[in-house]
């Protein structure tokens, strides 16, 4: 129960929503649920400046852009939210405003027990810390019918976090509700010069999802900020109400406060103490807000004291909070909002394993992106919130289409589907090709970017010419340099396409790009298990990228890891259906397997729009009259047949798949492997031998007529003439 003692042997901590606040261990018979927190406060440490911090966001995202996401609606259309009540606003008003004694801890950074953590406060409400003698006090100041500034009305207490009690009130002047925000802890002077940071600086913070600062007033030597009421409900009750949350709701929350997070560090801050009670859903359609501002600080703020939350927080967060901290506890809130585990215990800076969490094991591009955005290092994790936001996007993308909605988006990194592209062309399509990857899209900012547009559809040797060339007028271009090596890779000059990637990698060893350019040399190089190794690698990096995946199944296709390229084949193709050369490269695993109707379906899933759907329809017809593992079935022909006779297509080709069809049929009509039906037709002819034979002699006959070539045409007649009907004349 709430506010027992825990009763893990040597544990001094206290259960809190079902969870232990210092272990993280539910107790016996205890049903999972979200662990309220235990607010954590560290050392002052002296802030880094902004540009310190972000400035390696363009090089770490490669050609991405440092952009502010534009995916202005919560679930970007591809989820549905569900609805909230409305609210009223004085129901939320607590009758008996305490602080529960597992809650109150003395504020001074520097005051901790013999365990580390910030020292309980036990007995009273007021009074002095016994261990450093800093006075507290925990009672609110504030009640019914107090005015405040001669404007605000205060109705009530509402609830109360690390830094301060909240008031309901009614602005009698402009005649909305507002909140009001005091002290927690309101002899303490940390958290009052945290409220006076707060009264300069964020003020002037004006985002649709994060909660707006009116004012800030005082009621006798006490100060308060006034905010925006926001009437919804957070995060944490939601969880704590439903449990675990499904994945695409969970990231289209995450998704949404992302953009709240952009806000903030452009402005040059930092939130440091996400979790889930900070987040309200509300309004219809509903949206999120960022709901307590009271640990927020400046990026170049070198003195102050540090908050964060136990289980949320990164490791190294309280040397001084950052970017990459901040996008640590998003990652952390994401991986509670979708999961029961012991996030303040036993997984406190790490995550469960698939094995542990079916979820992780489901949707293996959420689990790698959890992993990257909570990496232990700072560098290992999103450099940004937009880099983030659009990798999240990515895999909520995923996870809508599993539900049977493809949603494609455009990619800030990567083209489209080069296969579709090349159709008329013909490759690709029947072996697993490192030319139907997608090209990286040039950066936009990148010196040599519009010289590098106007050399992109020049032939391979004359384009490495060109890039040769342009080297002196463009020293600072990465991007020449990776498209000089993609060229030299073309015309297989290896060596020296090797040099200029090294030296990309030297100027910026965190540029991805460099790893993919490495990847599609290695299978250009017939050395696919390389190949392998890098893609699956800039998955971890770019979790929300169906190119990357796309790329592991062709080098997995490659090597013969068919288990892994059937699994990634699968999900390209279903979550964007526009992504052809997934669904040819998933029909060709399956059909090397004799799965012969799981790779019927997969040549199914190219849309009747693609430029590729007459050659996936004839390759499906040919998946159909394959005489291995199994002979066709006379289902399986007619199946066939109707395929071919609906292809809106002409000429050599077509006249040769329907003999295809026809010299199957024949074939395993002479080997007795199949009994004549003339109740099957088979291209307007019964399945018997005779009718079988003359359709096949018209069709051998026809492709003479349409061949140039004098001895191809002698052997289309000689062919003809082999199956022609048995005859006394």
């Amino acid at each position: 129960m709430d506010g027992e003692r825990c009763r893990q042997p040597a544990c001094a901590g206290i259960v809190e929503a079902g969870f232990c606040n210092l272990c993280g261990v539910e107790p016996p018979g205890a049903v999972l649920t979200v662990a309220a927190t235990t607010p954590q406060i560290s050392r002052t440490a002296p802030g880094s400046r902004l540009s310190d911090l972000i400035g390696s966001t363009r090089s770490r995202r490669g050609n991405g852009t440092t952009r502010s996401s534009s995916r202005k609606h919560l679930g970007l259309g591809m989820v549905a939210v569900p609805e909230l009540p409305a609210i009223d606003p004085e129901r939320a008003v607590m009758a008996d405003p305490v602080v529960p004694e597992y809650k109150r801890f003395c504020a001074n950074p520097g005051c901790h027990d013999a365990e580390g953590n910030p020292t309980p406060l036990r007995r009273r409400t007021s009074g002095h810390c016994p261990q450093c003698g800093q006075r507290y006090s925990f009672e609110p100041t504030l009640h019914p019918g107090d005015v405040v500034a001669g404007q605000y009305e205060v109705r009530g207490c509402i609830a109360y976090g690390g830094l301060g009690w909240i008031y309901l009130a009614k602005d009698s002047v402009l005649n909305r509700w507002v909140v009001l925000k005091g002290l927690l802890n309101t002899a303490d002077e940390s958290a009052a010069a945290a409220a006076v940071a707060e009264r300069q600086f964020l003020a002037a913070v004006k985002h649709a999802n994060i909660v707006g600062i009116y004012n800030f007033v005082k009621k006798g030597p006490e100060g308060f900020i006034v905010m925006e009421y926001v009437g919804g409900i957070t995060l944490k009750e939601i969880r704590k109400e439903r449990g675990p949350l499904p994945p695409g709701e969970a990231i289209a929350y995450m998704h949404r406060v992302l953009a709240a997070f952009s806000y903030l560090h452009r402005q040059g801050m930092v939130y440091c103490d996400f979790k889930l009670e900070n987040v309200m859903v509300e309004g219809d359609p509903p949206d999120v807000k960022l709901i307590d501002m009271g640990a927020v600080r400046l990026i170049d703020d070198r003195g102050g004291d540090i908050y964060g939350t136990k289980g949320y927080s990164a490791p190294e967060a309280g040397d001084g909070p950052t970017v990459a901290s901040d996008l640590f506890t998003v990652g952390r809130t994401l991986a509670v909002l979708l999961m029961d585990f012991r996030f303040q215990g036993t997984y406190e800076f790490t995550l469960p394993p698939p094995a542990e969490q079916p979820i992780l094991a489901r949707h293996e591009s959420l689990y790698r992106l959890l992993r990257k955005a909570t990496a232990r290092e700072p560098d290992r994790r999103f450099q940004s919130a937009d880099e983030m936001a659009d990798q999240l996007a990515g895999v909520l993308r995923e996870v809508a289409a599993g539900t049977g909605t493809p949603k494609p988006i455009e990619s800030a990194l990567f083209g489209g589907d080069l296969l579709a592209l090349r159709a008329d062309e013909g490759v690709g399509v029947t072996a697993a090709d490192s030319g139907v990857l997608p090209e990286l899209k040039v950066h936009p900012e990148d010196p040599a970017a519009n010289y590098l547009l106007a050399t992109a559809a020049a032939a391979p040797r004359r384009q490495v010419a060109m890039l040769r060339e342009a080297l002196p007028r463009f020293p600072r271009s990465a991007e020449l340099l990776l498209r000089l090596a993609r060229a030299l890779m073309a015309t297989h000059e290896f060596d020296e396409a090797e040099k200029h990637l090294a030296a990309v990698e030297a100027t910026d060893p965190f540029d991805w790009r460099v790893t993919w350019y490495r990847g599609v040399s290695h299978l250009l190089q017939g050395r696919p298990e390389e190949g392998q190794n890098a893609f699956d690698w800039l998955y971890g990096e770019l979790p929300g990228e169906l190119a990357v995946k796309l790329a592991v199944a062709v080098a997995a296709e490659m090597a013969r890891d068919t288990g892994t390229a059937l699994r990634l084949y699968e999900l390209v193709a279903r979550t964007d259906p526009a992504w052809s050369a997934a669904a040819f490269g998933l029909a060709r695993c399956l059909a090397s397997a004799g799965r012969r109707a799981e790779a019927v379906e997969a040549y199914q899933l190219v849309p009747a729009a693609s430029s590729l759907y007459g050659q996936a329809q004839a390759e499906l017809a040919r998946v159909l009259i394959r005489t291995s593992p199994a002979v066709p079935s006379p289902a399986e022909l007619t199946h066939a047949s109707q395929v071919v006779e609906g292809l809106a297509a002409e000429g050599a080709e077509h006249v040769r798949l329907q003999t295809e069809v026809l010299a199957t049929a024949l074939s395993l009509l002479d080997s007795k492997a199949l009994a004549a039906d003339p109740s099957v037709r088979l291209l307007g002819q019964p399945l018997d031998e005779t009718a079988v034979r003359r359709g096949l002699e018209t069709a051998f006959r026809q492709l003479a007529r349409l061949e140039d070539d004098r001895a191809r045409q002698i052997e289309f007649v000689d062919s003809a003439n082999a199956v022609r009907p048995r005859t006394w004349v």
